[in-house]
């Protein structure tokens, strides 16, 4: 018998434990640790910020569906990891020992690194469910009170595309109130060109991303360094290659939201030979930890090397098809060991993206997502909006019903005409 441990219940820790329950033998034991029991669909955040989306239509009961399948669900959340003892400590004092451990806990929100910034401060975010309801309530008081607005990310920042869709998203509700005349908007980021996105762009995501901002009217500050951030202005440094302050900004706003830099959670980081200095898990080809062979990692807790050098510090984004493609690899590696075999498979790190701009969008494949790459393309267009609500459509319901077949493979190979979809029903009214 085996005990298996999943930290994390988030798009890649559910996706996880479905696909290793299967692989498991029937008296083999799987735990998933996460702080509650309540799965939210991130994706959607930019639409709940704005009114198109209730907290109770992308939130998920997890502690049912995992009973049916026989995973055992620990809502009290992980304090500490020790890997040397093969256990871990829950935030109740109490231990779980291991066999094998996959940590797929996402990020911490390093908020403190930049003075002022985060929803204890005086941004608002949508990195989360609790964030982006109170952000719906900071966009409902810009709608009766316009006034500036700064979109975007800070430095060290690696998931860039949210960001984008927010600052889109925003555009789109303000017009549809009527309200969008009254509202200078600027997209800040530490890119150093518009549509970078962490991956030295996909395809003419710079050309795409640029034109969609010059029709909406957004300005642009790229290399931009958020120094701090005062209840109504925002202070942002635009530095040369070499990083030196080229133009010092200081932007007044009536609303803003920038995502953070991304780190380790608290119960890994520090921890020798499993994590990098910045918190993230060190993993191998197979997704194995080097020093400790029976830790996995998948999603954005792994460390991966920025893509190049740039003036301030960029992120490399973990998209959904790399993590469901970590995913897969981890669940046939554990599995190959519980068998007395080598672990062999490697995730694909493609990436697929669909950006949703409210009416429109631009949707992106890049195989592999470091280049250089075998595919390289960008296009942009209504549909991507039509398929960003099948996505959570049907990722809602295969979370509901248990289930881990994958669904980015699905988009990346249609969007390419290798294969169709399978038979998603899309509502693409709203």
């Amino acid at each position: 018998m085996a005990r298996v441990i999943i930290l994390g219940a988030g798009l890649g820790g559910v996706t996880m434990a479905y696909e290793m329950k299967d692989a498991l033998g029937s008296r083999d034991e799987l735990t998933v640790v996460n702080l509650g029991s309540t799965y939210s669909f991130v994706p959607s955040n930019p639409w709940v910020a704005v009114g198109w989306r209730e907290r109770k239509e992308i939130s998920v009961d997890l502690a049912p569906i995992f009973a049916s399948r026989g995973i055992s669900l620990r809502p009290e959340g992980a304090k500490r990891v020790d890997p040397r003892q093969n256990r871990v400590e829950l935030n109740d004092g109490t231990f779980l020992d291991y066999d094998y451990l996959i940590i797929a806990t996402g990020p911490d929100l390093a908020f403190d690194e930049v003075p002022g910034l985060g929803p204890a401060g005086h941004t608002h975010s949508i990195c989360q469910i609790d964030h982006a309801v109170d952000t719906k309530a900071a966009f409902d008081a810009l709608v009766k009170s316009p006034g500036p607005v700064v979109v975007g990310a800070v430095q060290g920042a690696s998931c860039f595309g949210p960001a984008y869709e927010f600052g889109f998203i925003l555009d789109t509700a303000l017009r549809r109130a009527r309200t969008r005349d009254r509202v200078p908007m600027t997209f800040v980021t530490p890119e150093p060109y518009i549509g970078h996105l962490g991956l030295d762009g996909v395809g003419d995501t710079k050309g795409l991303m640029e034109s969609a901002m010059r029709e909406r009217h957004i300005k642009w500050i790229t290399n931009a360094r958020v120094a701090k951030v005062e209840p109504d202005r925002m202070f942002v440094d635009e530095v040369n290659e070499d990083g030196s302050v080229k133009t010092a900004h200081e932007l007044p706003f009536a609303f803003s939201m920038l995502l953070p830099a991304f780190r380790g959670v608290p119960a890994i980081t520090g921890i020798e030979g499993l994590t990098n200095p910045r918190g993230f898990v060190t993993i191998d080809k197979h997704q194995r930890n080097p020093t400790f062979p029976n830790v996995f990692a998948v999603g954005v807790c792994v460390a991966i090397a920025p893509v190049g050098k740039t003036p301030l510090a960029v992120g490399v984004p973990k998209t959904g098809f790399m993590i469901e493609s970590m995913v897969t690899a981890v669940a046939h590696n554990v599995g190959a060991l519980l068998r007395g075999e080598a672990p062999s498979a490697v995730a694909t790190w493609n990436a697929v993206c669909l950006a949703d701009f409210g009416d429109e969008g631009i949707a992106f494949v890049a195989q592999p997502q470091i280049p250089p790459r075998n595919v390289n393309w960008s296009a942009q267009g209504k549909w991507v909006h039509a398929a960003k609500i099948g996505f959570e459509k049907y990722f809602l319901h295969k979370i509901r019903q248990g289930k881990g077949e994958t669904f980015y493979e699905n988009v990346a190979l249609d969007l390419l005409g290798i294969k169709k979809l399978k038979d998603i029903h899309i509502d693409a009214t709203e």
